[in-house]
């Protein structure tokens, strides 16, 4: 039983180690509607997608994370007005900074709770339901592209990032399995 535990936590502690590096090399994208109005749900996806338009082109070709950082940090400015200029006269307030989320599924990939780095776009009061995904590397969806996530599979190093073709992983804790069994035996 505590050889069981012991496994369990240890296996925890890889799994976040795991979770804490990936975040560090994903930049992600947060844009949060001024409320739940069906209008103002559609402007937030109007901004979403001129933003995305703006940081196209500035994060094209970038190696990593921090690169990607510095080259959205260096066109805040651009980005603030592509965000206004979608926005209709409503406020608009962007930040770039670390942000948590919680797990996310994103048809063939998950990625796990924690704390990323974010472009974060807040309209008017930011009450309303929100949108975010991965600005970097590139595997934000627009209305325009429906299936842009399965042309970026993969990723360097970015094994939880496959398309529909493979195999589904499951992550599973054997000693865990086991001991349910021994409970139904037994129980």
């Amino acid at each position: 039983m505590l050889l069981a535990l012991c496994v369990t936590l240890c296996s925890g502690v890889w799994a976040q180690g795991e979770a804490a590096a990936l975040s560090e090399r994903l930049v992600r994208l947060h844009v949060i509607a001024a409320s739940d109005e069906t209008e103002e749900q559609a402007l937030k996806l109007r901004v979403r997608d001129s933003v995305l338009a703006c940081l196209s082109p500035v994060l094209e070709g970038a190696q990593d994370a921090a690169e990607a950082k510095e080259r959205i940090e260096a066109r805040l400015s651009e980005v603030q007005a592509a965000a206004e200029a979608a926005a209709e006269g409503r406020a608009v307030r962007v930040e770039l900074g670390r942000e948590s989320y919680p797990t996310r599924e994103y048809g063939s990939f998950t990625l796990p709770a924690g704390s990323y780095e974010s472009l974060r776009v807040t309209l008017g009061g930011g009450s309303g339901q929100n949108w975010w995904c991965v600005v970097f590397p590139p595997l934000c969806l627009t209305a325009a592209e429906p299936d842009a996530g399965a042309a970026a599979a993969i990723y360097e190093g970015l094994p939880i990032l496959t398309d529909d073709s493979s195999p589904e992983v499951q992550i599973k804790f054997r000693l865990v399995e086991l001991w349910s069994r021994l409970l139904e035996l037994f129980g």
